[in-house]
């Protein structure tokens, strides 16, 4: 009996390991997607650094990335950057392996 709780205890430390990755990797990925948007849109550090903020508060409003897509398209068009849906998508795929790298080269 103790040999099964001990690996529901471990599965259960596997989970929570895992969703705790997912969401730092996610929140970094969009800190990168604020940054390379601010860069596309010419602010300076400080309007970088806030838009990075903005990006990553945007991932709280609904499940998924679908929220953080609408922001940096409406964003990047309403600023003149000319990008279609598809340019942030692959932007937001490119920051999700880095942001990855990133945080796996740290632990």
């Amino acid at each position: 009996m103790t040999d099964f709780k001990d690996r529901e205890r471990g599965e259960e430390a596997k989970y929570a390991f895992d969703e705790e990755t997912s969401f730092k990797i996610a929140a970094r990925r969009n800190r990168l997607l604020g940054h390379w948007a601010a860069e596309k849109m010419g602010l300076t550090s400080e309007e970088t650094e806030a838009y990075a903020k903005a990006v990553v508060q945007a991932d709280f409003e609904e499940a998924g990335d679908e929220d953080v897509i609408r922001k940096l398209l409406g964003d990047l068009t309403s600023s003149g950057v000319d990008i279609d849906e598809a340019g942030v998508r692959t932007a937001l795929e490119e920051k999700s392996v880095e942001a990855r790298r990133q945080l796996m080269g740290e632990v």
